[in-house]
């Protein structure tokens, strides 16, 4: 039996923050109990990427080529000879939809995968080093929150370090695991554009952008306080003012807000994209297992795909 390198990252949801993170604003991020597994074998020749995730339509064909270049960064960022032949799978039970952190739970399973064939020990300081290298090759400018999720797991405090010095990351704890639901758009997302976008229209326009940005940071301290005593409701209520200023920063879109709004209408305690926005994904607050069937039904009826899951799980 052939031995092979065998590693894993963790899909992720963004509670608070996503794209004020890359501008420093902290976020609160959680793993989910979806990973993306990978498995690495020395090949004689070439990079050859099975690649057997559930995805959206589209989603391999559009992220192909970033792909390729993300596993090119991992292995310059490892120190591999860009000319080893290496073949690569990829699965696991995270689907391929934007905005659940697919690209750097990819990477982070390629990287501890690699590293394991390679016969490398590399710390998991250094593995999310590496997957943030390999970041860059999806979202141009990566905060790093998404690489930090996948690679350490759990629910976290995060902030981007405005001196280009260490990320500030702290766990967080909550008292019981949380159900939510997440729905997927059905469309692929260009994190990148997305990001350059807002960074774009931040800079032409900050007597709009720097008053939603400082109340994002706002939002984002209370609901750390809401998280940590557990008052879900006060949780979802910030999440729905998130959602608000997302779609002031113009980073939503019509498949978003109805899923969003047909999630409150069922009982959700709060709703908001989660990720880059312009597609991708959505996630609802449903603690409990008929609020979280009951959403996810609804959703499911519009025609739209659903990941039924947890955050707040310490171990997965």
């Amino acid at each position: 039996m052939t031995v092979v390198g065998k590693g894993l990252g963790y899909g992720k949801v963004i509670f608070f923050g996503e794209h004020f993170v890359v501008h420093c604003v902290p976020g609160i991020v959680s793993a989910i109990d979806s990973t993306t597994d990978a498995e690495v074998k020395k090949a004689v020749k070439g990079l050859n990427i099975r690649d057997e995730r559930k995805t959206a339509k589209g989603y391999s064909e559009e992220k192909r080529l970033q792909q390729i270049e993300s596993i090119e960064r991992i292995m310059k960022a490892m120190g591999v000879d860009p000319r080893t032949g290496l073949d690569i799978w990829i699965g696991g039970t995270l689907p391929g939809f934007s905005g659940l952190g697919a690209s750097a739970a990819s990477s982070v399973a390629i990287a501890r995968a690699m590293a394991q064939e390679l016969d490398m020990q590399i710390s998991d300081e250094k593995i999310n080093q590496i997957a943030y290298e390999a970041e860059k090759a999806y979202a141009g400018n990566p905060s790093g929150i998404d690489n930090t999720a996948a690679t350490y797991g759990g629910l976290m405090w995060f902030k981007k370090d405005r001196a280009g010095g260490p990320d500030k990351v702290e766990h967080l704890r909550v008292r019981r695991p949380i159900e939510i639901v997440i729905g997927s758009s059905g469309k692929v997302a260009n994190t990148k554009a997305m990001v350059e976008g807002v960074a774009e229209r931040k800079k032409k326009n900050p007597t709009k952008y720097d008053p939603i940005f400082k109340q994002a940071e706002n939002l984002t301290m209370a609901g750390r306080k809401a998280l940590e005593v557990y008052d879900l409701r006060k949780v979802g209520e910030l999440m729905n003012e998130n959602h608000s200023l997302l779609q002031q920063i113009e980073v939503s879109s019509k498949e978003l807000d109805l899923m969003v709004d047909l999630a409150r209408k069922q009982g959700a305690f709060g709703a908001k994209l989660t990720g880059g926005g312009g597609g991708g994904c959505m996630i609802a607050l449903t603690p409990g297992k008929d609020l979280q069937g009951k959403v996810a039904s609804a959703i499911k009826n519009l025609g739209f795909e659903v990941l039924s899951t947890k955050v707040g799980v310490e171990k997965y």
